[in-house]
């Protein structure tokens, strides 16, 4: 289930919304620096498995959302991302390009043949279509044309 970020109630059944950023009170601060010393000095093994458990309960909570919770979500989602891009300086936004081409790079690296070979099949049919949609605006132009001429020779 989403839960908006301003909120701070428990949510349907939940022992208690999810909260973000700076807690109000002491004990909620206490039990933050608690967590963050675990982590400190908490095993891979151990990451690993809370990290997994984190993205097991982001699942089971999206697979209960409507889909006007999960438009509003994602609507959320785009709207940070904007704000963010927004702010960021030009080297940020080199930075950020370089490191998304990497992993793109090591991707496709790491890909099978076969789904080498479907990644170009892809980008042959979307060429395809690009080509005929052109075409089918030139034709429609032509057409346009001619029924234009039609009407002022008659």
């Amino acid at each position: 289930m989403y839960v908006p970020l301003s909120s701070h109630e428990p949510q349907n059944g939940e022992a208690r919304g999810r909260k973000r950023g700076i807690t109000g009170d002491a004990a909620s601060r206490r039990e933050a620096i608690r967590k963050r010393e675990r982590r400190v000095v908490e095993t891979e093994e151990e990451r690993s498995r809370r990290l997994s458990t984190i993205a097991q309960h982001g699942q089971d909570r999206r697979a209960e959302e409507t889909e006007e919770q999960r438009n509003s979500r994602l609507s959320d989602m785009a709207q940070r991302g904007q704000e963010r891009r927004a702010e960021e300086t030009e080297e940020q936004r080199n930075s950020r390009l370089v490191i998304m081409a990497q992993r793109g790079q090591e991707r496709r690296a790491e890909g099978t043949n076969e789904q080498r070979n479907s990644r170009l099949s892809a980008m042959l049919q979307h060429a395809r279509e690009r080509r005929l949609n052109v075409i089918e605006g030139q034709n429609h132009h032509q057409i346009q044309t001619f029924y234009t001429a039609r009407t002022v020779l008659n």
